[in-house]
């Protein structure tokens, strides 16, 4: 009983591999003509890029575009922190400055009112908070550029597009002659 089992599994796993072997050697219904473009994933490179920037770009093979993503996030990454912290400083001063303790003293030793160190401290606010949407919209632009890139990877733009520019005769709405410029690619 246990060889006939064994007979049997032997005789299954041959068919299997010979039937493994014979869907291999079927032609595909897609041609290989496009190599690694046939493959490639918008939704693959959106995601790529969403976890780390820079790698759907790679990813696209456009290895040119991964610096300016990370050149643009680093940039709105020093705003974001100058701006912080020259917004915490001017905050500190001007709660010094309005604490009613005469024991405290701002950095600037009263050089400054309050209202303009208020004026200050609004506007290093709004500038931290503008560098954090600038660093946002560059985050959103990179996922947004991988997966448009990937879309047109497949995107033929041979040699052989050409414009053809021809002036034609046309009847107008109202039944008149006039002059029209035709262009159309062949």
């Amino acid at each position: 009983m246990v060889r006939c089992m064994v007979v049997a599994l032997l005789v299954a796993s041959g068919l299997a591999s010979r039937a493994q072997s014979v869907t291999d050697t079927v032609p595909s219904a897609f041609p290989d003509t496009l190599g690694w473009r046939y493959h490639h994933s918008p939704r693959k490179a959106s995601i790529l890029s969403a976890v780390l920037p820079g790698a759907g770009q790679i990813y696209n093979r456009k290895y040119w575009k991964a610096p300016i993503v990370w050149a643009g996030l680093g940039t709105c990454i020093y705003f974001i922190s100058e701006n912080n912290s020259e917004y915490q400083r001017y905050k500190t001063a001007y709660i010094a400055l309005v604490d009613g303790d005469p024991n405290t003293v701002d950095e600037f030793n009263g050089a400054f009112s309050a209202q303009s160190v208020l004026n200050v401290v609004d506007t290093y606010r709004r500038w931290r908070d503008l560098s954090y949407l600038a660093f946002a919209a560059v985050y959103i632009l990179n996922v947004v550029d991988a997966g448009v890139d990937a879309n047109f990877v497949r995107f033929d733009v041979g040699r052989d597009l050409s414009l053809g520019i021809t002036p034609t005769m046309d009847l107008g709405a109202m039944r008149s002659t006039g002059l029209c410029l035709a262009l159309t690619l062949r």
